[in-house]
């Protein structure tokens, strides 16, 4: 229990003087952080400590004499007892009365707690008071914490907290406001170091095993009276902390599944003396403490004049202006096309990399495409997805970043983002001694310097009513005048930073549409669509009767989107499908586009897997004599398989060259691989009716023969999965 000390003059307490002597060299005129009062019911002569609201009024610790006890301490002081005083009523110190004379024993009773509905109170006692006086002062008879149940006017079934223990302290109690945590203070052996603070989770129908709050809050000092309000925030006392010296009242909150490094509140609540026992209202606008400043241990009452602010993360920056790639793991060949991306709000850029600013938050739809670039037309949907860009969700100063001396300059919080919250009030602290209240203020800095400009608000939960705080932080640099001005805003636009790109940035929030690149890793193919109809056409409809000879029109029928497709060419490739999708184009399907198709059927996945490996150039198959090669050998053996694992298949082989010499000669040459093919696979025991096999010389390229280049694409083989 808390007594009266004499202290002597240490060097915390010189500097907590020299601190108070200095203040007001940079904050005249400024008005204290709180003001306070001793409460009325707090008296001169006896010590009164540690209040709790309870329905009209107060319930806090005294000493005053009683005559329900001759038990006096070692300083000849009676025992603390319960009290309470209706502060609706006249309140002077001498109207307070007895809480309960059945939580009232021989020793110190209190403090307490109470639950939301007042019917359940927690409250520290010794373990023991019902031996002979003589006894009671044992060391084993420890402080506990205890529990009773309001029935009518009285408290009865008083029990004991099953963590009490004769060895060590359990006290000051506090229950949070959901009824679900059990806060108190023990000097439990396994803690930090004198006492700590603990809690214990509600069970259902007891309370769990203590846990400590963790070195954040508790020190190698002393840790005690724990005050949770309705958003979970934490008020408690330490001499363990840094502070003005005795018990300091600091705060602290539970973000991101740890406590914050605690906060001392200002003075005048702390001093050099022991400052403990604080309750607030929700907005933390007035409340009581308890301090032992005026010779005796008394209760405070306390108004906020300006909001403390606790705690503030430095600004972030909403970013509007983003970088948008292609990865290029579908190659495109940019000399005849080009990357058109389409930002969704009206402003388009081509280019494999580049750059756009949007005007501001808001949701986005992101394309692109592969265009030629001498018709703009369309030859390949490569990528297509929502963006929803945010801003973050914080208070936000909307100030300018350099401004000189002497200026009046405009500081605005209407931008703040927070969702789900009305703010209730605006609090500035300029860094320089000065604070202002409101959204919108003016503030001028008289000196030169790099000023932590700190915005608090208070919010409201717009679901819950729950009421917490919470800041930001920006850097306010000030120069002499205008020219040094100018030379920190050229400096900072020297500053080359690259643009984040919009796959990376934390508030671009992404809905992925389509992806080609997703769907090739997969294992898909790209082919030339000239027509896509709901209604089933027919390979030998007169649509197609301007389709160039070489191509065969296949139907392919789309289960998701119930369409038919009809395409002329199959490719591992993109660029294989280029000359196909400008010969179309040419015929009169203006419609005609490459698209890409994930294959469904297992064999052709694996048929299309082994193509990727191995490639499709005859180059790699067929030495300068004609003959299969190592690598024709592998592939072959690894198609023999894929057959024998799929009975019901057949493989269609068709090998093609480029035209370097007679179209005769390139046929038959096209032929005779065909055959050596054919011939390889029959060998190993596949059914000739299983194989068809055909050349077709230079009269079906992929691409043009004017370079080398292009004409090693058309020296290929094409393999298909044919099904019965």
């Amino acid at each position: 229990m808390p007594t009266a000390n004499l202290y002597t003059m240490n060097f915390k307490q010189i500097l907590f003087i020299l601190i108070i002597l200095y203040i007001p060299l940079f904050s005249f005129g400024q008005e204290e952080t709180y003001t306070i009062k001793k409460a009325p019911f707090s008296s001169d002569e006896y010590d009164e400590y540690s209040p709790v609201y309870y329905k009209n009024g107060i319930v806090f610790c005294t000493n005053r004499n009683q005559s329900v006890s001759s038990y006096t301490n070692s300083e000849n002081r009676s025992p603390f007892k319960i009290y309470y005083i209706d502060t609706t009523r006249k309140v002077r110190w001498q109207n307070a009365k007895v809480f309960s004379k059945s939580l009232t024993t021989k020793l110190n009773d209190g403090p307490v707690t109470f639950n939301s509905s007042f019917d359940t109170i927690y409250y520290s006692r010794n373990l023991d008071v019902d031996r002979k006086s003589g006894n009671l002062s044992s060391t084993r008879n420890k402080l506990g914490v205890f529990s009773a149940i309001l029935e009518g006017k009285d408290w009865t079934k008083i029990r004991e907290l099953r963590s009490n223990n004769e060895w060590y302290n359990v006290t000051t109690p506090w229950l949070s406001p959901d009824g679900k945590q059990l806060y108190f203070a023990s000097d439990k052996p396994d803690g930090y170091g004198g006492s700590d603070l603990y809690y214990c989770q509600w069970k259902g129908d007891y309370w769990d095993d203590p846990v400590n709050l963790g070195p954040v809050i508790n020190t190698k000092g002393n840790e005690a009276y724990p005050y949770i309000n309705n958003a979970g925030e934490l008020f408690f006392a330490s001499d363990g902390h840094p502070g003005f010296g005795g018990k300091d009242i600091f705060y602290s909150r539970f973000a991101d599944n740890n406590w914050l490094t605690p906060v001392r509140l200002d003075a005048p609540i702390n001093t050099q003396y022991d400052d403990f026992g604080i309750i607030t209202d929700s907005l933390i606008g007035e409340g009581y403490f308890s301090s032992n400043r005026d010779k005796t241990l008394d209760i405070y009452h306390f108004t906020t004049n300006f909001p403390q602010i606790f705690y503030t993360t430095h600004q972030k920056e909403n970013q509007y202006c983003f970088r948008f790639s292609d990865s290029g793991a579908i190659v495109v060949d940019t000399l005849s096309l080009k990357y058109l991306w389409d930002f969704g709000d009206g402003k388009k850029a081509s280019g494999k990399v580049v750059s756009h600013c949007f005007t501001g938050p808001g949701k986005y739809r992101i394309k692109l495409d592969i265009v030629e670039r001498s018709t703009g037309n369309l030859f390949f949907s490569k990528l297509m997805y929502d963006l929803d860009l945010k801003d973050f969700v914080q208070p936000y100063i909307n100030s300018p970043d350099v401004a000189v001396k002497g200026d009046l300059i405009d500081f605005d919080g209407n931008k703040s983002n927070l969702p789900g919250y009305t703010i209730i009030s605006y609090a500035w602290d300029f860094g320089d001694g000065t604070k202002i209240k409101g959204a919108s203020v003016k503030h001028t800095f008289k000196e030169t310097g790099e000023y932590l400009v700190n915005l608090g608000v208070t919010l409201k939960s717009d679901s819950t009513g729950i009421i917490h705080n919470t800041g930001v932080t920006k850097m306010i640099i000030i120069r002499n005048d205008q020219q040094e001005k100018n030379v920190i805003l050229a400096k900072g636009k020297d500053v080359r930073t690259e643009l984040p790109d919009i796959l990376e940035y934390d508030n671009a929030h992404i809905n992925q549409l389509y992806s080609a690149e997703k769907e090739f890793n997969q294992g898909a193919i790209f082919q030339v669509e000239i027509v896509s109809s709901k209604t089933k056409i027919g390979v030998n409809s007169t649509v197609f009767r301007n389709v160039p000879k070489k191509y065969i029109v296949k139907e392919i029928f789309n289960k998701d989107e119930g369409t038919n497709s009809y395409v002329i060419e199959q490719q591992i490739n993109l660029m294989s499908t280029y000359l196909a999708y400008k010969e179309i184009l040419r015929a009169g399907f203006k419609d005609a586009h490459t698209n890409i198709i994930t294959l469904n059927d297992p064999a052709a996945k694996e048929l299309n897997s082994l193509k990727k490996i191995f490639g499709v150039s005859t180059d790699s198959y067929f030495d300068s004599n004609n003959h299969l090669t190592s690598t024709s050998y592998l592939l072959l053996d690894q198609l023999v398989r894929l057959m024998v694992k799929y009975p019901g298949i057949k493989l269609d082989i068709a090998v093609h060259t480029d035209n370097t010499s007679s179209p005769d000669a390139k046929l038959r040459l096209s032929h005779q691989y065909a055959k050596v093919i054919y011939d390889y696979l029959i060998n190993k025991g596949i059914e000739n009716t299983r194989v068809i096999a055909r050349g077709y010389g230079g009269t079906v390229p992929i691409a043009s023969n004017y370079l080398e280049k292009e004409r090693a694409l058309n020296r290929r083989v094409d393999f298909t999965i044919v099904r019965e």
